[in-house]
């Protein structure tokens, strides 16, 4: 896919060549002057009648028409230099590689030293430049009928920098590729059909990626869960013709299982709210349900591919929330994994409870440090919007490192209070030690803060992705539909993990 070379030669024939544009007074400088050269000042021309623009991230293509070896040049903007930063740059190069798709080309050419700075270096421009790629190309397989004719994709990126070692950009190429096809991977998942992905097809897809990267791979069945105590996951599980899953995959980074990072991920593949049911405006897009599992698995299959040194457990309670005459019922009460009971006052906050057996089945295995990533509150978007991922957590310095791996991601995140107060509403219920719906006032806080009371001691950060793990509107890295969200979060926490 990617080929590295560090000397441009302008005669060299390709599709396309990509070079950045800054905002700066002065004329052209490195290989845009070069090129204003072969095309006797014509390029000069072109960006002060506007054709060409420095503004963020817009894209012009010119046809070279033999002036120099490519056939079209893509020039992207990316503004001014004191203004710029990976993510503008991920975002414009998304545009491009988007031209370059629309174009029906199959090979394009990169100059690499275009889009560096003292901000953003060659390798983080080569970073950017696989990962945009992935991103910004991702297409779903959807059900409609095809044309005997194939679609014509993206075969062969060259990319040329003189600026830094040609190892070491094939390197930034081979973990940004890695980061955007795992997001994809995750975006694949979530806009699945509920009758296409169901418990059972999650576990097989666990089981398959474990094998793929040699990972150790646990599969519950009911009948295990029931050995176990998985009360308030076989609970959700009640009404549904589907048999549940408890998935756990395990990467194991060092010699000995210590400073384990649990990453726990919802998998609701369909949601009708059970009894409590949902509106039938609400229920339609319930496939995407199981986003946080999702982001889970996609994070793994960076984190196989990268092959961090950290130990990572991850764990998905997977099941749909259906109605029948065995469902779970309002006023219910269950007994969970670690031994707390629950008043169930909404079987429509269902993956509070399936996330509660997962949380103390993740300590059982070792997890030193946890994060639950799930779309479990509507709450979370009226508070935050639809941009940004709403947080709880018990523990300062851990939520740091995720919030730190947020920003690197450009997955933006935005922590909630969790005060005593909020807590002593959760475990108020009369004949239980918690109640699962404890009303609509402060709804995100109230869902997140369940799953806390079975993190306990444990570091914990909830990520509550309801607003963000889908999308209503074509954007600069993808398509309208799954967004793929917190993969790339979960699994730069992992690489840059650092033990307190």
């Amino acid at each position: 896919m990617f080929s590295v070379k560090q000397e441009f030669n302008y005669s060299a024939e390709h599709e396309c060549l990509i070079v950045g544009v800054f905002d700066k007074p002065n004329k052209f400088e490195g290989v845009l002057a070069r090129a204003d050269e072969q095309f006797d000042g014509q390029l000069t021309e072109l960006v002060k009648s506007g054709d060409i623009s420095s503004k963020k991230k817009a894209v012009a293509k010119i046809h070279t028409f033999g002036k120099i070896g490519a056939k079209r040049l893509i020039a992207v903007g990316l503004g001014k230099e004191k203004e710029y930063s990976f993510e503008l740059l991920r975002e414009a190069l998304g545009r491009a590689f988007k031209e370059v798709k629309s174009s029906k080309l199959q090979e394009a050419a990169v100059y690499l030293d275009s889009f560096t700075s003292e901000k953003v270096d060659a390798l983080d421009a080569a970073h950017a430049v696989s990962e945009a790629f992935a991103l910004a190309t991702y297409k779903f397989e959807d059900y409609k009928q095809k044309s005997n004719e194939p679609e014509k994709e993206i075969e062969n990126i060259v990319v040329y920098s003189d600026a830094a070692d040609e190892e070491d950009v094939k390197a930034s190429l081979t973990v940004g590729y890695a980061y955007g096809k795992g997001t994809n991977s995750a975006r694949t998942l979530v806009n699945l059909p509920g009758n296409m992905l169901t418990a059972t097809d999650m576990a097989n897809y666990a089981s398959e990626l474990a094998w793929r990267y040699g990972m150790e791979v646990e599969i519950l069945d009911k009948e295990d869960m029931l050995k176990l105590g998985m009360g308030a996951l076989l609970a959700v599980n009640q009404g549904s013709a589907e048999p549940p899953k408890m998935i756990v995959l395990k990467y194991q980074g060092k010699e000995e299982w210590k400073d384990v990072i649990g990453l726990v991920g919802k998998g609701i593949t369909f949601d009708t709210g059970g009894y409590s049911i949902k509106p039938k405006d609400g229920i339609v897009g319930m496939k995407t349900d199981m986003g946080g599992a999702a982001a889970v698995l996609g994070a793994m299959e960076v984190i196989g591919e990268l092959k961090p040194e950290q130990n990572v457990v991850a764990v998905i309670p997977s099941t749909d929330n259906m109605i029948s005459g065995t469902a779970l019922k309002p006023d219910d009460v269950i007994t969970s994994m670690s031994g707390k009971t629950i008043e169930v006052l909404n079987t429509d906050a269902e993956g509070r409870l399936a996330l509660a057996d997962a949380v103390t089945y993740a300590k059982h295995h070792g997890a030193d440090y946890l994060v639950d990533v799930a779309t479990l509150t509507g709450g979370v978007i009226v508070a935050l919007g639809e941009e940004t991922t709403g947080a709880l957590t018990n523990n300062e310095e851990w939520f740091e490192q995720v919030l730190e791996a947020s920003n690197e991601a450009g997955e933006p995140i935005w922590r909630l209070p969790l005060f005593e107060k909020d807590k002593e509403r959760i475990r108020n219920s009369k004949i239980a030690d918690l109640n699962n719906s404890p009303g609509r006032a402060g709804h995100a806080i109230m869902g997140g803060g369940f799953v806390g009371e079975f993190a306990e001691g444990t570091p914990w950060v909830h990520l509550d992705i309801a607003g963000t793990a889908t999308t209503t509107k074509n954007h600069d890295l993808g398509p309208a539909g799954a967004t793929g969200v917190m993969v790339r979060t979960l699994a730069l926490l992992v690489e840059r993990f650092e033990s307190k």
